[in-house]
């Protein structure tokens, strides 16, 4: 099985990370930021840099939309996997359109609501999880997973 794992540094990747488990052992690769903690974290895994920022940046989310679709082209995925934020979009939704299974993971943090990327995930993942149960509870779609963190 080949996994793209697709997030942000800090945080996100922390727990893209830490959800090894479900990955570890498969053909993968990951879309991030160039950081530092990307580079001590990642150093010894295939990484693809994606445009930074992305936080209501439409310039970077055009040039990550014809990264997504470029590199799942290009890296024929079995799943795509994301906990967020901003790059995570153009990636979903270049899944949907190459027909590649996408799992989101919503951040810890988001307890009461979902984030701005949860809500558009919301729609464009096959499968959207959440570390809350009273949010899963709220959202039809929505799975309690358990919490990564």
């Amino acid at each position: 099985m080949r996994v793209c794992l697709v997030c942000s540094s800090g945080g996100h990747l922390t727990e893209l990370y830490r959800l090894r488990d479900a990955w570890q052992g498969q053909e993968r690769f990951w879309v991030t930021f160039d950081s530092a903690d990307v580079r001590a974290l990642l150093h010894d895994e295939e990484v693809v840099l994606a445009a930074a920022p992305t936080n209501r940046n439409a310039r970077n989310l055009m040039r990550n939309l014809a990264l997504a679709w470029r590199v799942l082209g290009a890296r024929p995925s079995d799943v795509l996997i994301s906990t967020g934020a901003g790059v995570a979009v153009p990636f979903l939704l270049a899944a949907r359109l190459r027909g590649v299974r996408s799992i989101y993971v919503e951040s810890f943090s988001r307890v009461g609501a979902l984030s701005l990327t949860g809500r558009i995930a919301y729609h464009l993942a096959d499968e959207f999880l959440v570390q809350w149960p009273d949010l899963a509870a709220r959202l039809p779609k929505a799975q309690y997973g358990g919490r990564v963190l």
